[in-house]
């Protein structure tokens, strides 16, 4: 079940602001078998300024995940046709990198390691406190940011290089005469 923290209520949970991303609210994947939690999860985050999409088991969110661009997947650890940490590994590849959260009910040392080996990015215990949720998302989502701006200026840069690598074999060519 979602805890809330006595300074949020439901109601007056703050909106997020994601870097300078308002304009695109990040889109987030809640999967859990237990349909209170998903709807709880899911107003929590709608009113935080974030667009939600649930699924209720594994292949729910493998089907929405091929058809559908996530910035982040809340997943729970106990699903009705697989455990979350294989799910970790079934969703679908995305540019930026989809950010992925195991939600346990049950954590333990085993659980957290195989979550981290199969690549999690966040692990929050059940009962979740609503500031410690929208903490963890702010901060992965500020993650993926930087990764992505890191990944454009990549592409920036090795582009510059090729044009100057360009222009300075044109400028020896034309010193020596040759016409490309």
């Amino acid at each position: 079940m979602i805890e809330q923290d006595q300074s949020s209520a439901l109601g007056s949970v703050r909106r997020l602001s994601i870097g300078s991303d308002i304009d695109k609210r990040a889109r987030i994947l809640v999967v859990d078998d237990d349909p209170s939690i998903r709807k709880t999860i899911s107003i929590i985050l709608a009113q935080a300024g974030y667009a939600v999409d649930t699924a209720a088991n594994g292949e729910e969110a493998i089907a929405k995940s091929d058809l559908n661009f996530y910035n982040l997947a809340l997943i729970d650890y106990r699903l009705p046709d697989m455990a979350g940490t294989k799910l970790l590994t079934l969703l679908r590849d995305t540019l930026p990198r989809m950010m992925k959260v195991i939600v346990t009910g049950f954590p333990m040392l085993d659980n957290a390691l195989d979550a981290i080996n199969r690549g999690v990015d966040g692990y929050l215990t059940k009962p979740v406190h609503t500031e410690q949720l929208l903490k963890t998302i702010a901060q992965l989502l500020g993650k993926q940011r930087r990764e992505q701006e890191f990944t454009e200026q990549k592409v920036v840069n090795y582009v510059n290089s090729r044009f100057k690598l360009g222009r300075t074999i044109r400028r020896e060519n034309e010193t020596k005469g040759v016409r490309l």
